[in-house]
């Protein structure tokens, strides 16, 4: 299918052949028809793409400070490697819609295939032929209703929600400042509701049109003596009981001319983006009520609402984005809102490069463009859900026998996220012994990105089409914590080998479901990304500690700092805590310290949520801490570790320097080309036993008794005591036993 995308490091903005969406529980697979781009919002994501890396630092210094943030703990290296594949990838474009139901997934059945509906959502109702799109962002369109009109949908809730934060009432007054799109559907939702609105924008054309909808009069800043004239007619010298703010632009002008229209005690409403400098004096003085609206409205950035369907009760929140959604298409069936005058154009999807490039320029001035989607022949195949990239670089390896050496290893990924893209695509790219044949992501664009930047042969939406593809040898898991231990599962039973990013499972039972796999299939060719162990500076840093470390005592402190707000990792309900899914890794690299198994661990919570100091005990008697701690300084070095026994101590810091005592004598190791967590290292062990057939790089029962322990973790923060940690793959009902 094709889809619309732009290139953050190079501003190319393209229309792309990439797979088709699956269809997945709690949504459907759409059909678009018409498309409406934001004349607002996306084209200032176009202006930034095209911006030198200066010119985005200084738009977004928020970020900027991110990066420097990761620069002083993981490097310049990984963090220039991390910010440039997120720089250099497809992003997409488009969030508002109409189009067709054309496949329904479980729990999506409130809707039927050929069913006419209005979507939402800037990472489902894309630019593209085909969405798939979670239930709470979709809305059935009712009889008599333009699809062309229904496009409309997205961005008129988002006016509705901030004429909703307003509070408006019957018989009061509004103005609006900014009157591109939006804040031409401000207006009208204005006058629908019985409030008297007047308008400011430079632009006179704007200015008519909002007349025309029922403004009582709209000016540009330059006229504003008229617009207050007339507000001063209409409230009796009052002024305006709301103002919205629908304007864009670094300039304050919007902000300060809000303060002449106000009435004493008005409100002031955000929904564009612009500065915000409030005049202090003017502000205190007539006491503004300041409010901001946050796009579509309740359920916006919240992924329990837009990607598992769960919905806020009437009762407590009326107006939800869905029920926004479908108010616009009510108001517009019963013809109480007209956006027919808000089409200035309409072009077909494969000009789209062409009019973003005519919009930004001024080539096309308008308002309102839609683009227009090719409908297909009734007997036109379904649309694949895979693509084959053609290129002679990307042809088959060679078959071999079973009793040989394989050439190269064939591999596939499920998941392609930027730790797989920045950390593990590289290192398996730089071996001459790899094959990336078959990627695939839930999202078109990403196994799009993944293809492009390593070569894969096919990129897939659907992880089934990677686990039934018979010419890999070997399946990379990379995906979110809660799949790990169900495609691990899949994957063992197509008999090949599996690597799987940690946690190998978020559960006892999942952790025993993937050992009874491995019974029942007779293959046990499991990796997990414990990827620390094979680091070279702490590999060098226990070949000098010696034979001690099997006794000695280990601290690990992990500096982990706060989430961002929008992280999956917060979903701990679905997707574990944050130490049950990175714990793992400093339970495995004490455990391979040490050259034992986890044997009981003891957990106590700390100061700030997510907090964790967790005591282990090895076979061997030698014991470690590690405390995960998130309250640290985000300057502070991530990771530091600590041994000492046998009359020996060392020291790592932050994967930079390694440190170890003995006797008299230090010996110290510093680490060349950057920070280095062992991933390069732990690729080509993990390809190369595949590649002969030797055993893999960490033993199974390695890989479970350091899962259960991390599991074991938190049943010990919940039962108060220590937790026994039970070793083998026969270990099922006994995780987290009170010691």
């Amino acid at each position: 299918m094709k889809q619309i995308a732009q290139n953050y490091k190079s501003g190319e903005l393209a229309v792309l052949d990439v797979p088709a969406p699956a269809c997945r529980p709690g949504g459907v697979v759409v059909r678009s028809l018409f498309s409406l781009i934001s004349t607002g919002t996306e084209l200032m994501k176009v202006s930034e793409a095209s911006m030198s890396l200066a010119g985005m630092a200084r738009s977004r210094p928020d970020q900027v400070r991110k990066v420097l943030d990761q620069v002083q703990q993981q490097g310049v290296v990984t963090t220039y490697k991390k910010v440039m594949n997120k720089l250099d990838s497809y992003t997409p474009l488009g969030y508002s819609l109409c189009g067709v139901v054309t496949e329904v997934g479980r729990g999506a059945e409130e809707f039927k295939a050929g069913q006419l509906v209005a979507c939402a959502g800037n990472e489902h109702a894309l630019h593209a032929e085909y969405n798939w799109v979670p239930v709470n962002l979709c809305a059935a369109v009712p009889p008599g209703v333009l699809p062309e009109h229904a496009a409309f949908g997205t961005v008129a809730s988002i006016a509705m929600h901030g004429v909703r934060r307003a509070e408006v009432q019957l018989g009061e007054t509004a103005a609006v400042i900014g009157l591109g799109l939006i804040g031409q559907l401000v207006v009208r939702l204005l006058v629908a509701a019985g409030v008297q609105a007047v308008g400011v924008d430079p632009v006179a054309d704007r200015c008519r049109l909002a007349e025309k909808a029922g403004a009582a009069v709209a000016g540009s800043p330059d006229e504003l003596d008229q617009v207050l004239t007339e507000l001063a007619r209409i409230t009796s010298g009052r002024g305006a009981d709301h103002v919205f703010l629908a304007a864009g632009g670094s300039g304050n002008g919007p902000v300060e001319t809000a303060v002449r229209l106000a009435r004493d005690r008005a409100r002031v409403v955000d929904i564009g983006k612009m500065k915000l400098d409030l005049p202090w004096n003017a502000y205190y003085e007539k006491e503004l009520d300041v409010r901001f609206s946050r796009s579509y409205g309740p359920g916006r950035y919240d992924d329990k609402y837009e990607l598992e369907g769960v919905d806020y009760p009437a009762g407590y929140v009326r107006w939800t984005e869905k029920r926004n959604l479908e108010s616009f298409l009510d108001l517009v069936a019963r013809n109480e809102l007209e956006v027919a005058t808000l089409i200035d154009r309409v072009f077909p999807m494969a000009d789209a490069a062409r009019v973003y490039a005519d919009l930004k320029s001024g080539a096309i001035k308008a308002v309102g463009v839609l683009l227009e989607y090719p409908v297909p022949a009734p007997d036109a195949p379904a649309p694949a859900t895979s693509r084959v990239l053609r290129t002679t670089a990307a042809a088959k390896a060679p078959s071999v026998r079973a009793n040989e050496k394989k050439s190269a290893v064939s591999v596939g990924f499920i998941g392609a996220g930027n730790y797989a893209s920045s950390m593990l695509l590289p290192q398996l790219a730089k071996l001459g012994t790899v094959r990336l044949a078959h990627v695939a992501t839930a999202r078109s664009l990403s196994a799009v990105n993944a293809q492009r930047k390593f070569g894969f042969t096919t990129a897939s939406t659907d992880a089934e089409a990677v686990l039934s593809d018979d010419s890999l040898d070997a399946i990379f898991v990379v995906t979110r914590h809660a799949t790990h231990a169900r495609f691990v599962c899949r994957a063992l039973e197509t008999g090949k080998a599996v690597f799987v990013e940690k946690p190998l499972a978020l559960t006892r039972e999942e952790t025993d479901q993937v050992a009874e796999a491995m019974a029942a299939t007779g293959n046990d060719r499991l990796m997990v990304g414990f990827n620390r162990r094979f680091a070279p500076l702490l590999a060098a840093m226990r070949k000098g500690f010696g034979a001690a470390a099997g006794s000695s005592v280990t601290r690990y402190l992990v500096n982990a700092g706060p989430l961002a707000a929008d992280s999956w990792y917060l979903n701990e309900e679905a997707e574990g805590s944050r130490f049950a899914g990175e714990g793992g890794h400093f339970i495995d690299t004490l455990s391979w310290w040490a050259d034992s198994l986890p044997d009981e661990v003891y957990a106590v919570r700390g100061p700030e949520k997510g907090d964790v100091t967790a005591t282990v005990r090895f076979a061997s008697g030698a014991t470690g801490t590690i405390a995960y701690l998130t309250g640290g300084s985000t300057r502070f070095p991530k990771e530091t570790m600590d041994a000492i026994g046998g009359r020996r101590s060392a020291r790592l810091d932050n994967f930079k320097t390694a440190a170890v005592w003995s006797g008299r004598g230090k010996s110290s190791t510093r680490a060349r080309g950057g920070q280095d967590k062992g991933q390069q290292a732990e690729m080509a062990s993990f390809i190369e036993a595949v590649r002969t057939g030797a055993p893999m790089p960490i033993s199974v029962d390695s890989l479970l008794a350091t899962t259960r322990a991390t599991i074991a973790v938190g049943e010990s923060l919940l039962s108060g005591g220590p937790a026994r940690v039970l070793a083998g793959r026969q270990a099922s009902g006994g995780i987290g036993e009170r010691a």
